[in-house]
């Protein structure tokens, strides 16, 4: 063996027990990074079935809320669910991407929710408002949206949006603030058609439904006027699978828990019938 190897021998001899030394403590800190990365993992997984948890037990909250309100004005209270899922129908043949759309589901059967706020006599009213009951009737968009608004989910932050707006009329003359076209935000020109048209085909205190042709003849004459007229066209479109829907809701009248699919990967119409071709 040249001098060389011999240097050669002995530095191998000094040096690996350090070398092996090194790759134990690597691998015992690689075990120990993964073993933190599944905590954190674990821990970030449990945060966000937390968050969903509290989510939807705010919104089931604030949907027996608006029920409440509801019950006021409609003894079945389906009017709300109603709401929802043709809110989510027309937001879909609208072009909405679906998470949008499902969202909507879910903000719009909470757009009245200001009405608990209006005196019974007022509300359940059979005949005109005078100009002082009015202005109190006028004043439910924004009791709501205060109601809604004061939280900072993204789901309830579009509610208030939907309360706020869908008295607002296409050519200025609505509510609270006199929005005009696409000043109005285009959740509340979606629930403000479907609102009118499920109002008008169902029972109130102080009426009796209209037919559904009735109701199409009033929508279609108030497009352009109250009306985003090209949504009122796509709700003419989507007409027969609407009538579809709302009735599939009157037969089986869905809980909170099927109507609060707040996991995008839970189905969002839960048998509901499809909507679009």
């Amino acid at each position: 063996m040249n001098r060389l190897s011999t240097y050669d021998a002995r530095f191998d001899a000094v040096t690996r027990p350090a070398v092996l030394t090194a790759h134990a403590f690597e691998g015992a800190a690689a075990a120990q990074m993964e073993r933190m990365l599944a905590d954190l993992r674990r821990v970030y997984r449990e945060r966000n079935e937390a968050l969903l948890e509290l989510e939807r037990a705010h919104h089931e909250s604030l949907m027996r809320l608006a029920a409440a309100a509801e019950l006021r004005d409609d003894e079945t209270g389906v009017h709300i669910t109603r709401m929802g899922y043709l809110a989510e129908a027309l937001a879909l043949a609208a072009g909405l991407d679906s998470d949008t759309a499902r969202m909507l589901r879910l903000a719009a059967p909470m757009h009245d929710i200001g009405k608990i706020g209006v005196p019974d006599n007022v509300l359940k009213k059979p005949g005109p408002l005078t100009d002082a009951e009015r202005a109190q009737m006028m004043q439910h968009p924004r009791m709501g949206a205060d109601i809604l608004g004061r939280s900072r989910m993204g789901l309830f932050t579009l509610a208030a949006e939907v309360a706020l707006t869908h008295h607002e009329r296409w050519d200025g003359a609505g509510y609270p603030y006199g929005l005009k076209g696409r000043q109005i935000p285009l959740t509340g020109r979606i629930v403000a058609i479907v609102d009118f048209f499920d109002a008008l085909t169902m029972d109130r205190c102080y009426r009796k439904a209209l037919s559904d042709e009735r109701a199409v003849s009033m929508l279609n004459d108030q497009a352009g006027k109250a009306f985003d007229p090209d949504l009122v066209k796509v709700f003419m479109r989507q007409l027969p699978r609407m009538v579809e829907l709302r009735n599939w809701v009157n037969r089986m009248q869905p809980e909170f828990a099927v109507i609060d699919s707040l996991d995008p990967c839970a189905p969002t119409r839960s048998g509901a019938p499809d909507l679009l071709s």
